[in-house]
């Protein structure tokens, strides 16, 4: 068989998982799809409601009889039928596994009169990252096509323990190195909002699924904003945790043992409530003993209150850039900044400018660690079925590309833990300068809103807080305005790339993307990083504080 074939008969086994009953009737050709759900007579007002509620109040509601996993499980499975159909979302798709899940927690719940875990009957989806016992996971390759896994990732062990139901694996790109989610297996993934978007990558399928709301907490990873990006895209709120927080023991992955730059686990979600939610319950599994990597720290419920503590007092003080030094973000992206620091100013906290330090360097580093290997990796498995290499790959990885010697890698992580100490020592000096701690940094995700396809040219927002291994959550801001968001006429590039993206802006094309920032902490605070983005939403009206 070729790998066209191969590819093929995998598409079927996708598309021919959902039942006949779900499959949508005479919706095709909108671009906007987000009303599909309500329109497309599959599901019942009940199920819409469910799907359009939060996950706090789904697992209580589970947790008090109130409700049944399989009615909830049997909403979201509709509603991931209808995203797949109308954006082509997912890799795998299994409702009766799920159904079957749901019932056990059901009896379990009906014996017990007492939930199996703080995610009792919750339905979670799963980039296509994750192994699950008897799956797939192609990630994208036509290679690892008819490989099943053995054994589940150590985050799904977890979850499962805490009482989630999985029903579906998300698309990704081919070696999930991009932030557009294209691959030679499905072809591409897209926006819900529109259809000539980008639903950012490499989590694309779980951005574009949860954002459709045919899930309600999405599991992605981020190595260079692949949880990030999707999660600006898509209007989300978006976790990227310091290495060593959550689990990552057991996943598939391109370019496996490279430990420069360490890829880490994390939610997409529709609010700071259900982030916590998600965290709380895989920490309260101690981690730690499973995967050695996981540092031995319990959720800081005593970092969450000082930082409430003060939110209310109005005692913050955040710094805040807008251009790292490489590329000037779009209108939309400069007026979401500007809009979160005059929320943050109004609301009597303390915003002052910060310098991006060394970001521009930080992003030359990022790039020779991503293509450290000459692309041996990534190309060697794409060589395993003879398929072609997708044309967002060839621009970041390429087979011409010179490997790094060991001894030059040592040189660039020993200049990655200088410039992390120094960046340390800047905030140092500015809280000896001011007399006050700096608690986070607002600052861009992307140069641009939600992009036209194939025009994703510049990953250092997103992968220079990646090097640094902080802590970062996306908060949705706005979306971008045809009549706002006016080009300069007068603009000068900083660089090649600069002019690239500039010249890619077209205020009628972006009209009504969604626009995020993201709010930057130290490494390993996410307890009080997710305390101020969750004001900082509340403040934009885009979530609600506990």
């Amino acid at each position: 068989m070729t790998w066209e074939d191969i590819a093929a008969e995998k598409k079927s086994r996708i598309d021919g998982s959902i039942p006949q009953e779900w499959l949508i009737k005479g919706l095709q050709g909108d671009d906007n799809v987000m009303d599909y759900p309500a329109r497309s007579g599959i599901m019942s007002s009940e199920e819409l409601q469910l799907t359009n509620s939060s996950a706090v109040d789904l697992v209580n509601r589970m947790a008090t009889g109130e409700l049944t996993s399989v009615s909830v499980t049997t909403a979201f499975c509709k509603r991931a039928a209808i995203a797949h159909q109308a954006v082509n979302c997912l890799h795998e798709f299994f409702p009766d596994v799920a159904l079957a899940r749901a019932k056990e927690l059901d009896d379990y719940f009906d014996k017990m009169k007492k939930p199996i875990g703080p995610l009792h009957g919750l339905p979670i989806s799963l980039k296509d990252q994750f192994r699950i016992n008897g799956l797939e996971t192609t990630m994208g390759y036509v290679g690892w096509i008819g490989k099943y896994d053995t054994d589940d990732s150590v985050l799904v062990t977890l979850l499962h323990n805490a009482g989630a139901v999985f029903y579906v694996k998300t698309s990704v790109p081919q070696t999930l190195m991009t932030c557009e989610t294209v691959n030679n297996i499905n072809g591409r993934t897209f926006n819900p909002r529109n259809k000539n978007w980008s639903c950012g990558g490499s989590s694309g399928g779980e951005g574009a699924l949860v954002g459709f709301r045919g899930g309600i907490i999405g599991v992605g990873t981020d190595i260079g904003g692949s949880i990030r990006v999707p999660s600006a895209f898509n209007f989300l709120y978006g976790l990227r945790p310091s290495h060593g927080r959550l689990p990552y023991a057991g996943m598939a992955n391109s370019m496996e043992g490279q430990e420069t730059i360490h890829s880490v686990c994390g939610p997409l979600c529709h609010s700071i409530q259900d982030m916590k939610l998600f965290i709380t319950s895989v920490l309260a599994e101690k981690p730690w003993k499973y995967d050695s990597k996981v540092v031995p720290l319990p959720w800081r419920q005593a970092e969450e209150d000082e930082a409430k503590a003060k939110i209310k007092s109005g005692d913050l003080v955040l710094g805040f850039y807008n251009c790292d030094g490489n590329v000037t973000p779009h209108p939309p992206i400069l007026r979401a900044v500007q809009t979160v620091v005059d929320q943050v100013k109004g609301a009597g906290h303390t915003v002052v400018p910060w310098e991006p330090y060394k970001h521009p360097r930080i992003v030359d580093l990022a790039n020779k660690i991503y293509a450290s290997d000459g692309g041996t990796d990534v190309f060697t498995v794409m060589g395993q079925s003879g398929e072609p290499s997708i044309p967002n790959i060839q621009e970041l990885l390429h087979p011409s590309l010179p490997k790094v010697e060991v001894n030059q890698v040592w040189d660039i992580q020993l200049e990655k833990w200088n410039i992390q100490r120094e960046y340390l020592s800047r905030i140092r000096e500015f809280e000896l300068k001011s007399g006050r701690e700096l608690d986070a940094i607002i600052a861009p995700i992307t140069p641009t809103a939600a992009i036209r396809h194939n025009q994703f040219k510049y990953y250092g927002y997103a992968t220079a807080i990646n090097f640094l291994d902080f802590t970062s959550v996306v908060v949705p801001v706005t979306f971008a305005d045809k009549d706002i968001d006016t080009k300069k006429g007068d603009y000068q590039p900083l660089t090649e790339v600069d002019k690239e993206v500039q010249a890619e802006y077209n205020a009628e094309a972006y009209h009504g993307a969604p626009v995020a920032v993201q709010i930057i902490g130290r490494r390993l605070t996410e307890e009080k990083t997710m305390a101020i983005a969750e004001e900082i939403g509340r403040l934009l009206g885009n979530t609600v504080v506990s």
